[in-house]
C-alpha cells in the first residue's frame, strides 16, 4: 500500500468518524434530556444508553486508529479514559503505561496494534502497552491465543501474509504507518502471550 494509499484511508477514517461522532452525541444529549424530564426508565433506557456509549467510545478509538494523524500530542489521561471505556465495555482489557504526552502518530501505531492483539484474544485476555525512550511495545496475554501464522508474519514482512478482510485491515494498515514513520514492527510469541515492537 503506498504512501498515497495510506493518506487516503487516513482522510477516509477521520471523515467517517468525524460525521458519526456527531448523531452519537447528540443521541446522549437527547438521552440526557430524557433523564432529567423524569422520562422513561428501565431495562430498554439502560441498553439503549449503554449502546451509545459503546458507539461513542469505537468512534473515538477509530479516529486515531484510522484517522489522519496531525502533529499533535495526545495526554495520558485522555489515552488511558478512552480505553478504560473500552475495557468496560470489552473482553480484552488494555492498561496503558505511558505516563507522558504522546505524539499522535505514535498512539495511532499502539492503537493499531491493539487491535492485531485483540484479534488473537478471542475469548478475552489483557494487553500493555508499554513505551521505554521511543521504543513501543504492546503485549497480549491470555490463556489462550489465535494465531494465524500467515497473517502476523505479515506485520514484519509486509506483502507475506495471507488475504486481508475488512475485519483485518489492521494488520496491512501498522506496517505501512510504521514504514511512514521510519519504523519496523517486529513480533515475539508464545503459547500464552505475543508482543508488537516499533
Amino acid at each position: 500500500m503506498g504512501e498515497s494509499n495510506v493518506n487516503l484511508a487516513a482522510l477516509i477514517g477521520s471523515r467517517i468518524c468525524h460525521d458519526l461522532i456527531s448523531p452519537i452525541g447528540a443521541i446522549t444529549n437527547g438521552l440526557e434530556l430524557l433523564d432529567m424530564a423524569g422520562g422513561v426508565h428501565g431495562p430498554e433506557m439502560e441498553l439503549i444508553s449503554d449502546s451509545v456509549d459503546n458507539a461513542g467510545a469505537r468512534i473515538r478509538f477509530f479516529r486515531i486508529a484510522y484517522g489522519a494523524s496531525g502533529e499533535q500530542s495526545l495526554g495520558r489521561s485522555e489515552v488511558a479514559g478512552l480505553l478504560g471505556d473500552l475495557s468496560r465495555i470489552g473482553r480484552v482489557k488494555t492498561h496503558w503505561g505511558p505516563v507522558d504526552a504522546k505524539p499522535r502518530g505514535e498512539i495511532k501505531l499502539a492503537f493499531l496494534a491493539l487491535q492485531c492483539c485483540e484479534t488473537a484474544m478471542p475469548f478475552g485476555g489483557t494487553v500493555e502497552v508499554a513505551c521505554d525512550e521511543g521504543r513501543w511495545s504492546v503485549t497480549g496475554t491470555a490463556d489462550k491465543l489465535n494465531i494465524d501464522p500467515d497473517l502476523w508474519q505479515g506485520l514484519s514482512k509486509p506483502g507475506s501474509g495471507g488475504p486481508i478482510t475488512p475485519a483485518l485491515v489492521q494488520f496491512m494498515l501498522l506496517p505501512d504507518v510504521a514504514a511512514e514513520m521510519n519504523r519496523r514492527v517486529r513480533v515475539e510469541t508464545t503459547a500464552t502471550q505475543l508482543t508488537i515492537r516499533f
